[in-house]
């Protein structure tokens, strides 16, 4: 994984010359039974270089903690590996959406991330990671909860914790398709 690591920083630096990104690289045991894997990082993951440490990663852990799937046993890391921002109109830097080149410049690299991390199951965590991870144009609001096959593993797309901030009707929706995937692992079924 330090290889990986190296070799990632070195591409960025080539790519983003002149400008200085932070990277957030993944965390947790290697060859973890599951892996998450969230859309980018945001400022408080840039400033910690921890990915799901924020106000969403919060949210994620009371939801994990509710389905009894403990974080320490999951490998948690993002299909960008930097903080994507813009400037809002009062001049602050706020986070963005990253852009689908931002998106593809990464995707080999998860790819290899997944790999070599070659868990038995990949999470994703709302529609970035989900069409980062899938061939198939696919949208979370299809597919949440739902056991599907992608890079020859099973995936389980839930969607981005950061959702039922924004849109708290989520909230027993969200917590269902966490406990199906709690009632899978428990059953040997990922």
């Amino acid at each position: 994984m330090d290889r990986f690591r190296q070799e990632l920083e070195n591409f960025v630096r080539e790519v983003y010359e002149g400008e200085r990104k932070v990277l957030v690289f993944g965390e947790g045991p290697l060859h973890a039974r599951v892996m998450l894997v969230g859309e980018a990082p945001g400022e408080r993951e840039a400033l910690e270089g921890r990915p799901f440490v924020g106000r969403a990663g919060k949210n994620l852990d009371a939801f994990l903690e509710g389905a009894r799937i403990r974080r320490e046993e999951l490998y948690v890391t993002n299909a960008v590996k930097f903080r994507p921002t813009r400037a809002s109109a009062a001049g602050r830097t706020v986070n963005r959406p990253p852009t689908q080149e931002e998106i593809r410049l990464f995707a080999p690299w998860l790819a290899r991330e997944i790999a070599l991390v070659d868990p038995q199951c990949v999470v994703t965590l709302g529609n970035v990671p989900l069409r980062a991870v899938c061939e198939k144009r696919l949208t979370i609001g299809e597919v949440h909860g739902q056991l599907l096959t992608a890079q020859g593993r099973p995936l389980f797309p839930l969607y981005h914790p950061a959702s039922v901030i924004y849109n708290p009707a989520l909230r027993q929706i969200y917590a269902a398709d966490v406990a199906s995937l709690a009632r899978w692992l428990a059953e040997g079924k990922i």
